[in-house]
């Protein structure tokens, strides 16, 4: 009984270990340092006093970040997603280097450009060839003010 149990133990660390090795880190990542505070009694965070509400806030110009969508899933969590493209970030992008942007089609976030859809609630891939789940930042909320971050 005791082998039986230390060999099932044994296989079951092995396939542990075996699904790790599934998990890719996305290169597309971007290198920016994202360090926020918004105060949602704020007009332009009206739409984040509800749950399910979303915003889409703006990033610096030279960081490589294309914004975010802030979503706000319960009374006390919120999810903020990287609004670049996580699977193929640069596939519509013009001659003045202007390139897609995700969007929110709720329950939704959209990759109009590659024809991806991704969960809101998570960020998982729902429908289309991708690898990559959207890229995720932290998120601290104290009743009135979110702090986003990574």
């Amino acid at each position: 009984m005791k082998k039986t149990l230390v060999l099932l133990l044994y296989i079951a660390m092995l396939a542990g270990l075996q699904g790790c090795r599934d998990i890719h880190e996305n290169p597309n990542y971007p290198n920016a340092i994202i360090n926020i505070t918004i105060n949602l009694n704020q007009v332009d965070y009206y739409d984040l006093r509800v749950v399910s509400g979303y915003t889409y806030l703006t990033s610096d110009p030279l960081s490589t970040s294309r914004g975010l969508i802030v979503y706000r899933l319960s009374q006390d969590e919120f999810r903020a997603y990287d609004r670049l493209p996580p699977n193929e970030p640069n596939a519509c992008c013009d001659e003045q280097g202007n390139c897609t942007r995700l969007v929110v089609d709720f329950p939704f976030v959209v990759d109009n450009c590659n024809g991806i859809k991704y969960n809101i609630i998570n960020g998982d891939l729902f429908e289309g060839d991708g690898v990559y789940p959207l890229i995720q930042y932290h998120t601290a909320f104290n009743g009135y003010e979110l702090h986003i971050y990574n």
